[in-house]
């Protein structure tokens, strides 16, 4: 799609909808005004995390004591239907996630009340969801509408519906997402970030979120190396985070 018209798009999809007036006046500045924010302290922090990350198998057995592996071998013919299903999808969104973390960690809290951001195809709302089932739990997600590729049916296409009883899906930006999110419930046994890219759409919602994760409780982020907010963050807060080496990328995770 030419880049003007997609934009075009994008501009009257946002005008259609007057509950995503908030975000479009956020990302008119952060396109124009903040454009660096996104790469804010990414040259130090990509050295920071090559300094000490780990695989994903070493970081679930170091911090849950669990063997990673073991996941796929117990929810291969779930993970294969939902291959299937994200193949299947008429537009393309974002790829699976470190999912062996994301359930082991649900296991290790015996989570009833996650929040994730970030939806997509839903790979990361899967694997936690197929934790929280074995405890009744629910799965609380914030995920922007796919305002140029109408897509909006599609988000989760990966999760069954057997498991969408116990989700709830908040569909605005962050900012509007978590108030109403914590409204409703105010303490998670899991949190796990996916969504604003940028230094202070990060820093913001890191901040909010722990405020709401209990004492034991696993927070993780994907992509922390896009720049330095998730390692300022835990050094502010004297955090000592795992660093986890996924795909060549970076996932941040940590016990409170």
């Amino acid at each position: 799609m030419n880049e003007i018209v997609r934009v075009a798009k994008v501009f009257f999809a946002y005008i259609k909808r007057p509950n995503l007036y908030p975000e479009l006046s956020r990302k008119i500045i952060k396109n124009t005004i903040n454009r660096g924010n996104a790469f804010k302290g990414k040259e130090k922090t990509g050295l920071w995390a090559a300094s000490q990350s780990v695989s994903q198998q070493d970081a679930v057995m170091k911090l849950f004591g669990k063997d990673a592996t073991e996941f796929r071998k117990a929810f291969g013919e779930v993970l294969e239907k939902a291959q299937q299903s994200e193949r299947e999808c008429p537009i393309k969104m974002g790829g699976a996630g470190a999912l062996e973390l994301i359930y082991y960690a649900c296991e290790f809290t015996h989570a009833k009340n996650v929040i994730e951001t970030g939806v997509a195809y839903g790979w990361s709302s899967l694997a936690m969801l197929l934790s929280l089932k074995n405890r009744e739990g629910t799965l609380y997600s914030s995920d922007m509408p796919y305002l140029d590729q109408d897509g909006d049916q599609y988000v989760g296409y990966v999760v069954p519906d057997t498991l969408k009883k116990s989700w709830k899906l908040f569909r605005f930006a962050d900012k509007e997402s978590l108030p109403k999110i914590f409204e409703e419930n105010s303490s998670f046994d899991v949190i796990h970030y996916d969504s604003d890219k940028s230094y202070n759409g990060r820093y913001w919602a890191y901040n909010e979120l722990y405020k709401h994760l209990r004492e034991g409780g696993v927070f993780i982020s994907d992509d922390i190396g896009d720049n330095s907010a998730y390692q300022d963050f835990c050094e502010k807060n004297n955090i000592k985070t795992t660093v986890v080496e996924f795909q060549g990328k970076y996932v941040g995770v940590f016990i409170k």
